[in-house]
């Protein structure tokens, strides 16, 4: 008999075979009633835990009401809803959005509004960046090569500039702050001018790259670099978002506002919902149908899923506790770093947090991530890796998670990594 998952285009990886049937705060359940510690939150989507009830009742409600209402026909007043709530809890001066499906859709819409409004048409990314599988998204994502291979050539006007990852470099926040500043100065006298680019993009945490926060002084220095030449600054923060670093969004940190913001994933709790925020003046420049999408707006249930989910990030201090926990799962990390020398570097905010490992030699240990992975895996706890040599363990868990599934997780990592010696 045919095993359905060869049904699945092979295109996709799988880090397990587990088959869920049942979603509930931080666990999963398969049919046999195994439990899983799931700390990957489908990377970075379910902020408010697996099927919240609060969200399940807005989805429910508004499945029963009305379903979908095209954009450019009716104006769903979910639509509406989601725009007000995030105008309250996005960084000022973002007070109008557009709605589309992904990260990936989110950020070719902020593409193309810088250019529209800039009359610009080039772009400065992050080494290291990912910003989604798309064909301009491609175009600008530099994390690992499996991502834009065999799919050359690209869309032009793409510049890379270092990001701020101090471990590597081996250098102190501040001489890699000040590193990467050079490196940006020298791209706008030597490869894409000021008055030709339209846009810099940065994840103020590196996500796929590695889990790696940009200084604070970097991000502020970004946004003066992009004041002083009318350049705008797209901030990224699609796995950042919705409470995942302790705040909001991590530019909040360093109190940086962006010119657009683009979020998915952890808005959503699950539901396929993305959205850019900008102030109204540049959505000006924005001419009506030079942009759109049949579902963007239109998914009434998405908005309303998306606008419950805000309401539980808020109502139940969600964002605190992120803040609370990954102080807790940073010191523990941390303490296994004391014990264990295969780990590198322990970093991180709030709930987004990073574990590289290395070699004595310094060098990327990708083998003991996957080892360590595997391991972990194999006592039920879910965890990915990421970066662009795969050495890094990045931890997700959803912000509902308590102390003592922290400390679970930590002793079942303490397992693995003890189980390599």
């Amino acid at each position: 008999m045919r095993n359905p998952i060869d049904r699945l285009a092979p295109v996709w990886t799988h880090m397990t075979h587990v088959q869920p049937v049942r979603g509930e705060g931080a666990y999963l359940y398969d049919a046999e009633g195994a439990r899983y510690l799931d700390f990957t939150s489908g990377i970075g989507v379910t902020n408010t835990g697996h099927a919240h009830p609060r969200v399940v009742q807005a989805i429910q409600e508004q499945a029963s009401a009305l379903i979908f209402g095209q954009m450019n026909i009716v104006i769903t007043p979910a639509a509406l809803r989601l725009a007000e709530k995030l105008d309250e809890v996005t960084p000022p001066p973002i007070e109008q959005f557009f709605f589309s499906n992904s990260g990936a859709e989110a950020v070719e819409a902020a593409v193309k509004l810088a250019r529209m409004a800039t009359k610009r048409r080039n772009l400065i990314v992050m080494q290291g960046s990912f910003h989604g599988r798309t064909h301009q998204a491609m175009a600008m994502t530099t994390s690992k090569y499996i991502y834009r291979y065999d799919y050359q050539p690209l869309p032009g006007g793409v510049f890379v500039t270092p990001f701020p990852y101090s471990y590597y470099y081996g250098w102190n926040d501040d001489e890699t702050t000040a590193f990467c500043l050079r490196q940006l100065d020298q791209l706008l006298h030597s490869q894409s001018a000021p008055d030709e680019t339209a846009a810099i993009i940065i994840e103020p945490v590196l996500g796929e790259g590695g889990y790696v926060p940009a200084p604070d002084a970097f991000l502020r220095e970004l946004r003066a670099v992009c004041d002083a030449h009318g350049i705008l600054l797209i901030a990224d923060e699609v796995q950042s978002g919705f409470g995942r670093t302790g705040k909001f969004f991590a530019v909040e940190h360093p109190g940086v506002e962006p010119d657009i913001l683009v979020m998915a994933k952890g808005l959503g709790s699950g539901m396929p919902i993305s959205a850019i925020g900008a102030r109204a003046e540049l959505m000006a420049h924005w001419k009506p149908g030079t942009h759109g999408g049949t579902y963007g707006g239109g998914n009434a249930i998405a908005a309303a899923a998306a606008a419950a989910t805000i309401d539980v990030i808020r109502d139940e201090k969600l964002v605190e506790n992120a803040a609370v926990q990954g102080d807790r799962l940073m010191a523990g990390l941390r303490e296994l770093q004391a014990e264990y020398p295969e780990i590198g570097d322990v970093r991180g905010r709030g709930l987004m947090v990073g574990v590289e490992f290395t070699g004595q030699d310094h060098q990327p240990a990708a083998e003991i991530a996957t080892r360590v992975q595997k391991a972990c895996i194999e006592r039920n706890l879910l965890l990915l890796t990421c970066g662009t040599y795969g050495n890094v363990i990045r931890w997700i868990p959803p912000l509902v998670v308590n102390s003592q599934q922290i400390d679970e997780a930590l002793a079942i990592f303490n397992e693995a990594m003890a189980g390599m010696r």
